[in-house]
């Protein structure tokens, strides 16, 4: 399928290997890795570098695997999954960042064509979360209050 911005088609990418067994090489149990997940998140890391932080320096090659369960419903279990998801709040963060660029750079054409098209991703997303009652019906996207989310 192709993209929706970049005119391009593939999938390339690393790929899991797709047969699901625990490594004997593993030391940690999987009640080990539960408290590893919820320690890190309680530092207010996203689920996406408690899983690079876990096979970096603990050598946990995947959670689900071991455990039965995602780091996010890991997270959801132990209530520490932020309000909004991950991945809108990342898109918050480049719609922040770029509309300060814009404010000092207020001929950079490309960069008001590429804020236009992040925050028309932004509004399909909140459209599609409300839709599946992941964020309030009423939930609106204005830039000065995505400002304070992202301050939190």
């Amino acid at each position: 399928m192709a993209r929706v911005y970049s005119r391009k088609k593939g999938k390339s990418g690393s790929k899991k290997p797709p047969v699901k067994i625990v490594p004997k090489w593993i030391k940690q149990k999987k009640e080990d890795i539960v408290k590893l997940v919820i320690k890190l998140a309680k530092e207010r890391k996203t689920s996406a570098t408690i899983g690079s932080i876990l096979r970096d320096q603990y050598g946990i090659p995947d959670v689900k695997t071991i455990t039965g369960k995602t780091i996010t419903q890991i997270m959801r279990e132990g209530k520490l999954y932020p309000e909004i998801t991950e991945d809108l709040m990342t898109l918050f963060r480049k719609a922040v960042s770029l509309r300060g660029h814009l404010s000092q750079n207020r001929s950079d054409l490309h960069s008001k064509k590429g804020l236009e098209n992040l925050e028309s991703k932004i509004r399909r997303l909140i459209k599609y979360y409300s839709r599946e009652s992941k964020l309030p019906k009423d939930f609106r996207y204005d830039i000065e209050k995505v400002k304070l989310l992202i301050q939190k």
